[in-house]
């Protein structure tokens, strides 16, 4: 327990300073701002996470796993939330851009980055090629599969409606549904085995342990809710002192603060040999990010804006949507063997890095950055129909096992 009331109490003396912030309205300028608001969303995301990871032998297995992905991004839907809650309340302002920019870049990173992440760390722990994941693993490559597709319904509409809010919303409560249904996990390779904070957690009983796991839960989403709007408006402020485009920080280095807890997390499940907990961390933080977070923009506009409303896509949102996507569909396709290796994780992060590359090339060319987004897209496209067309059969036949209630156990 002293391991985590030391955890805890760094957690609570980065959050403090944000909070002395909050309370008096001083800000020492634009960039200190970003970096005291950011750190204090960060570390509240870490607190919320300890408690839902340390319930994890005591829910089933793959519940807590997507509830562990859930919990851990909070911080990246309070921002977007401010986002879109502000285009509502300006639907001609900047907001519109920054809601849908602040959307796509996590669901990006999330696929470019923290997915190859996954492989590399368990090829440089294991020497292994690839993370082998379970037939049960099939109902989370089902579900973003479904998210995925529909995504393309967005595309060709070129908004984001309250229709779509219902459909999202919908898919993903059938995900947290099924996932509930699964197995609960193995003791012996739950929450206490692990490094961290949650494992202490994980030793208490469990009144105390569901105590400690709300109050955690309740402060981190206070800290959060109030330091959302201050990092949201001086992120865009720092973009503008440090001559960087705030389209790109919003898009790139606010979803790289706030996914940070959901990656560390995955990451420790990686080093502490359960592989395919870390990357089914990750894929059931893409479904809740493609599903619950893209259906809440259009609720967030509504209520700012007093209506019904939808969240417009432009000329450059449309392709960055569209891109989003097909590089989702590329990473389905790359699961359907039920093998995540090393090419796979090297080819999603080269792309991604084309991506910035291009970013950051034309982003005084607003044409040539279009032009760029579309080509890219039709690049993942056409990877993920070869993948598709090599792997499709043998992840038929998995469904069907899975079906017929043949599943094999999930290694770890």
């Amino acid at each position: 327990m002293q391991r985590f009331l030391a955890y805890l109490a760094l957690a609570v003396a980065v959050i403090v300073p944000a909070v002395v912030l909050r309370l008096t309205g001083w800000r020492p300028g634009p960039v200190i701002d970003t970096a005291v608001f950011g750190v204090a969303v960060l570390a509240a995301g870490f607190m919320l996470s300890w408690g839902a990871e340390a319930a994890e032998k005591r829910i089933a297995q793959g519940l807590i796993l997507a509830l562990v992905a859930l919990v851990t991004v909070l911080p990246e839907y309070a921002v977007d939330m401010y986002y879109a809650y502000q285009a509502g309340k300006a639907p001609d302002s900047n907001y519109v851009h920054y809601a849908a920019a602040n959307m796509t870049g996590a669901n990006r990173l999330l696929v470019g980055v923290a997915w190859p992440l996954m492989a590399l760390l368990y090829w440089a722990r294991t020497r292994n090629r690839g993370i082998q994941l379970a037939e049960a693993n099939l109902v989370e490559i089902g579900f973003l599969l479904l998210a995925s597709l529909y995504a393309f319904v967005i595309v060709l509409t070129n908004r984001i409606s309250l229709l779509d809010s219902v459909v999202l919303v919908a898919v993903f409560g059938s995900y947290l549904w099924v996932a509930g249904r699964m197995p609960k996990a193995d003791e012996s390779l739950a929450a206490d085995d692990e490094p961290g904070p949650a494992a202490a957690l994980a030793t208490l009983p469990p009144r105390r342990l569901w105590a400690w796991a709300g109050g955690l839960a309740a402060v981190a989403a206070v800290v959060i809710l109030a330091s959302a709007e201050p990092f949201a408006e001086s992120l865009v402020a720092s973009g503008r002192v440090l001559g960087i485009d705030e389209f790109l920080l919003i898009q790139w280095l606010a979803p790289l603060a706030s996914e940070a807890p959901a990656v560390v997390i995955a990451v420790l499940f990686v080093l502490s040999g359960r592989s395919e907990g870390g990357l089914t961390t990750m894929i059931s933080d893409k479904i809740n990010q493609w599903t619950l977070l893209v259906g809440m923009l259009p609720l967030a506009m509504s209520i700012g804006a007093g209506g019904i409303t939808a969240l417009p896509l432009d000329a450059r949102q449309h392709e960055e949507f569209f891109l989003t996507a097909a590089q989702s569909l590329f990473g389905v396709a790359l699961l359907l063997k039920l093998r995540f290796g090393v090419g796979g994780a090297l080819a999603l992060a080269a792309l991604f890095g084309v991506q910035i590359a291009l970013a950051f090339v034309y982003r005084d060319d607003a044409p040539r950055a279009i032009a760029s987004l579309t080509w890219l897209a039709w690049v993942y496209l056409a990877l993920a129909l070869v993948l598709f067309a090599r792997n499709g059969p043998a992840a038929w036949r998995s469904v069907q096992k899975l079906r017929g209630g043949a599943v094999a156990p999930a290694p770890h």
